[in-house]
Formats: structure tokens, sequence, C-alpha cells
């Protein structure tokens, strides 16, 4: 299974640290914040699952979570909680959680969890996915279309992967901007948009989606 790039909320200094350290001896990498304030500082930042507690010292985790569906964000998300009703758990699911933990649990579950939620993704572990007659093939690191291998440079390949790797959610246009541009952001306003349309000219329009308002979305199908 591949690293994944994990936000953590959990305001228990004792159990967030445990978690952050199992999680990382599993591979992943994992950004751990013990309040909203703190996790503000990494807004945008693009994750492959959020961890989330329900009750944090400024503000709820549930709600937190329902903003951000509220704006088309679909990161998996995994709502950490000793909150243990029936009446709770269906709360916590219909607000946007795609899986729910009661507290406490052993690490070990949330990271066979995890593995699960790769398995479901739309990249299959070996890395490869299809749109149409374009095949990407994540772990070699090439593209064909038909029969034909497509060469891509450097940023259009990662803007290809970035998307790829997060098949089926929207990712926000400044996330893109930042990971493919860096500082140079601000700069070159219109960088991301020109880089979308070479990759749409060597592949096909239909490979990326735009989302007005909101950024752009690979939908993948495994192969």
């Amino acid at each position: 299974m591949r690293a994944m790039r994990l936000l953590l909320l959990e305001d228990d200094a004792i159990l967030g640290e445990g978690l952050r350290d199992y999680l990382r001896s599993e591979g992943h990498v994992v950004d751990w914040c013990e309040s909203l304030g703190a996790q503000r500082a990494l807004e945008g930042e693009p994750y492959d699952a959020w961890l989330v507690d329900w009750q944090l010292p400024d503000g709820s985790g549930l709600e937190w979570l329902a903003q951000r569906r509220r704006r088309g964000d679909v990161t998996p998300a995994f709502m950490l909680t000793a909150r243990d009703r029936l009446q709770e758990r269906v709360q916590g699911l219909d607000g946007g959680a795609d899986d729910y933990l009661v507290k406490p649990f052993d690490p070990a579950e949330l990271a066979a969890r995890l593995r699960a939620l790769q398995r479901r993704s739309a990249v299959p572990p070996l890395g490869r996915g299809r749109i149409g007659e374009v095949e990407i093939d994540l772990a070699a690191r090439s593209v064909r279309r038909g029969l034909l291998r497509v060469e891509l440079t450097a940023r259009e390949w990662t803007l290809l992967e970035a998307l790829a790797r997060r098949a089926g959610r929207i990712v926000a246009k400044g996330d893109l901007e930042r990971l493919l541009l860096g500082g140079e952001a601000e700069l070159l306003s219109n960088a991301l948009e020109v880089h979308v349309c070479s990759v749409r000219r060597k592949l096909g329009r239909e490979v990326i989606e735009t989302v007005r308002g909101l950024g752009y979305r690979m939908t993948l199908a495994g192969s």
C-alpha cells in the first residue's frame, strides 16, 4: 500500500501523539493539530484522508467536516470519538464522516481501515487507471493514449498524478497551484489553466473535469 498524507485533528495529547507515531511507523505522512485554530495554518493542503475528533477545544470537528462537505470536498473522513450511542453514530455519518471509530480503539484497527480505504479507491494498488482510451500508470510514471505513449512535462505529470491519486474527488485550484508552482503561484495567475489545457490537448478534454468555482476532478476506472 502506498503512503497516505493524513490530517489528524485530536486534542488529547497522549492519543494524538500515539496515533501520529503509529501511523508514521506504517509509512504515512501525518499532520497532527490539537485544535481547529491550529489546522487553519494548513488550510487548503491536499490530504488523502482526515481523522477528526468530534469535540475539539475551539469547536466541533463534525461541524468542521460538514462545512467542507457543503463546499464540495469529498476527502475521506474518519470520525474519532468517545460518543458511542447509535443516534450519535448516525449523526456523525450523516454529517459527512465516511467511517466512525469509538474511543478507545487500537491504532492497528485505524491502520487497517485506511488500507481498506485504499483498496476501495479508484486507483488500484498497482497505480493504474483508465479514462476511455487513456491509461495512466502511476508506478511506471507513464501515460498512453491508445497504443501510443504520451510524453508529459514535469509539471503536466505532477498535475495528472495529483488528480489521479484523488480520483473522484474535487481538488481545489489553490491546492494544485501550490503543488505545481510553489512560491510562484501568486505571480503566475493563469499558469494552472495553461497546464490543464496542455494536458487536455495531449490526452483529450474528458480527462480533466472542471468543477466551476471549486477546482478540478478526474474520474478513473481501474485497470
